[in-house]
């Protein structure tokens, strides 16, 4: 099998042969090799203590009690010097181990270090991730150039001699099957391997979002059976595996997973009220599959835009009125008989659903799981402002004064993402992507924002006019000030220095 490594990875495996210790490429590098899918994570188990690898790897970084050292490649040691770690990769090199006992749900009470590479493999979570690769590597002897000799923080790459001539795969479990077939399959007992590491039930609907992979039955069960395991597990470690479920090629198939094994219950069970909750005039889905497939259209992306529109119709169930067809009345349903409170009439279906000021009641459910879920600040800020302003109007009719109060509103930065979300929601209700009224919508916030939005930004200053006027600091500039830029918004004036001196002139003149 000839495989493509990296040059580090490479320096990585040589070093090691040339140290006599055996390491192996492990996890999902692994996977994503043998179907062809582009690497971005390089994990190695080894014989060598974690004190062996730092004498090998002296740039190497070790505080943790996993057996886990961490290397970074040399070209980017001044990106993770400067605490940009999302951009640099992180080669992870652990020792051999063996866990015992997981009380929390989430880590080993107790790390032992193995002595082989099954030992080792068999406490993976899910067969394609517990495979291995040995490599045979020529010219082993010219892993560096002699100026490792005087300084282990230089590496010169153009020194590589390595070529990689075959890789042996070693599975124990069948993985390689698996992967062949498209299974998402637990190593060993399901059960117990979610008792272990409860996140794990989240990784495998993860994971099968990413591949488009399924999840085996037993596996599946006993996801559905431990579903209520993930309450235990730190909210912030739900929300990354969540913005990841998001961020894959089919996220619809894995919120729709989420659901069917129980498990949303215990991240958005909000979500799940919108199940069977009809709705009116085009849609001709229900609340839930409409946002399942808006979630599936949506542009972006971006897990948080993908989230809200997941979630931008999320206050209907709570928010839904029924007209009676007898006396016209509108009321909220109280329970599982729809009866109309003032005439008394009762009827299985009342036609004329509406879901009164449904984006509000969204915002605030917005807010209550970016709560719940530990988001950040900017984070939440995007989700509730994109949820809470999602119905915007793109009638022909609207003025700019208008516009300008939906730019306000939504924010320069988010404009964008609100479209995106837009788009989302009509292909999700089985409309076209765009209408010639949404285009003029999309030219009119272009040709508004190059208006000012405030005072602050006239091309004139507060300074020039008390220059110009002779005048103090004080209300009155405030005022006049105000003037301009009220003259600038009804395009009475352009906003140009030029011009907005020449009318100041005017002012002081007719004062």
């Amino acid at each position: 099998m000839q495989i493509q490594v990296p040059q580090f990875v490479k320096y990585i495996l040589a070093s090691f042969e040339k140290a006599g210790h055996e390491v192996y490429v492990v996890g999902g590098a692994v996977r994503d090799l043998l179907i062809n899918r582009n690497v971005y994570d390089w994990d190695f188990t080894t014989n060598a203590t974690p004190e062996q690898i730092l004498n090998m790897f002296s740039d190497g970084f070790y505080d943790n009690a996993f057996g886990t050292v961490g290397l970074v490649d040399p070209k980017d040691k001044k990106l993770h010097e400067a605490g940009k770690l999302d951009q640099v990769p992180v080669y992870d090199l652990t020792t051999f181990r063996k866990e015992v006992g997981y009380s929390d749900r989430r880590h080993p009470d107790h790390i032992e270090w193995g002595k082989t590479l099954e030992e080792d493999l068999q406490r993976r979570d899910f067969t394609i991730n517990a495979m291995a690769l040995k490599t045979v590597i020529s010219n082993q002897l010219s892993v560096v150039s002699k100026k490792k000799e005087r300084s282990r923080h230089k590496i010169e790459t153009k020194n590589y001699q390595l070529t990689t001539k075959n890789f042996e795969l070693i599975d124990y479990f069948g993985g390689q099957k698996d992967l062949d077939n498209g299974l998402i399959r637990a190593v060993g007992k399901p059960q117990e391997r979610f008792e272990e590491d409860a996140l794990r039930m989240m990784r495998a609907v993860r994971i099968a979002a990413q591949l488009g992979f399924v999840v085996e039955t037993t596996t599946l069960d006993a996801i559905q059976q431990s579903a209520r395991l993930i309450d235990l597990i730190a909210k912030e470690r739900i929300s990354l595996e969540l913005l990841k479920i998001l961020m894959t090629d089919y996220p619809a198939d894995g919120i729709r997973m989420l659901a069917g094994t129980g498990l949303m219950e215990f991240i958005i069970p909000e979500l799940l009220s919108s199940q069977g909750v009809d709705q009116a005039g085009h849609h001709v889905d229900d609340v839930w599959e409409h946002s399942i497939k808006s979630l599936q259209k949506c542009p972006s992306k971006d897990p948080i835009i993908r989230l809200a529109t997941l979630i931008h119709d999320i206050g209907k169930p709570f928010s839904r009125a029924f007209n009676c067809q007898k006396c016209k009345t509108r009321f909220k349903q109280t329970g599982s008989e729809l009866k109309c409170p003032e005439c008394g009439f009762v009827n299985d279906y009342f036609q004329s659903v509406t879901f009164y000021n449904h984006e509000i009641v969204s915002a605030k459910l917005a807010n209550k799981i970016a709560n719940r879920l530990r988001f950040s600040n900017q984070q939440r800020e995007k989700l509730i402002t994109l949820v809470r302003w999602h119905m915007f109007s793109v009638d022909e009719r609207q003025t700019d004064k208008a516009i300008r109060r939906f730019i306000r509103n939504v924010g320069k930065e988010y404009l964008d993402d609100i479209l995106a979300v837009r788009t989302g929601d009509r292909l999700g209700g089985g409309a076209r992507e765009t209408s010639w009224r949404l285009e003029r919508f999309k030219k009119k916030l272009i040709e508004v924002q190059k208006q000012p939005f405030t005072v602050h930004d006239l091309k004139i200053t507060g300074h020039e006019v008390m220059v110009i006027l002779n005048l103090e600091s004080g209300p009155k500039v405030g005022r006049i000030l105000q003037q301009l830029y009220d003259e600038v918004v009804e395009k009475h004036l352009d906003n140009d220095q030029d011009i907005l001196l020449k009318r100041l002139k005017e002012l002081d003149n007719n004062q």
